[in-house]
């Protein structure tokens, strides 16, 4: 049986219970799933994985970036960036090449990446809006400023801890 969520403001603070039950990070990791899937089921029509969307639009946007201030930009290792940058180099909507000096190295997409980052831009859209009627605008928008807050907090206590 699943619980209706008021969909007002007032009406889901007032039925927040005292102290929050179950785990935070299985819950999280539910939503993220299945949002994950929604999105996976409408960009795949692009071609692009939408972890590969995220990546090459970021790439797009940076402009020929160094891997490390992209696995920085990504928030996660350079080891798995690299393994993420596989598939699209092999695909060749981006190429990694020299730095300015001998020892960097710069990412950049190319003109086939950018078309392919078009593209599935179109569907994440198409992803986004549909999310968006099904949640409802509010609901989403409350949600974004809750996760931007909870992301904020998170990072001053990770600096705080050395970390």
């Amino acid at each position: 049986m699943r619980k209706s969520v008021p969909s007002e403001p007032a009406a889901a603070f007032a039925a927040v219970p005292a102290a929050a039950r179950g785990c935070t990070n299985l819950k999280l990791r539910q939503l993220t799933r299945r949002v994950s899937q929604h999105y996976d089921r409408i960009v795949a029509a692009s071609g692009l994985k939408t972890t590969q969307y995220s990546l090459l639009s970021l790439i797009v946007r940076l402009g020929p970036v160094r891997p490390g201030e992209l696995a920085r930009a990504m928030e996660m290792d350079p080891s798995t960036l690299t393994r993420n940058l596989q598939p699209l180099a092999s695909h060749g909507w981006i190429e990694v090449g020299p730095g300015s000096d001998g020892r960097s190295r710069v990412v950049v997409a190319t003109a086939s990446g950018r078309a392919a980052r078009d593209a599935a831009q179109r569907e994440w859209k198409r992803a986004q809006l549909a999310l968006n009627r099904r949640l409802g605008e509010v609901r989403v928008a409350e949600l974004h400023a809750l996760l931007d807050a909870c992301l904020e907090q998170l990072a001053d206590s990770a600096e705080a801890e050395g970390g």
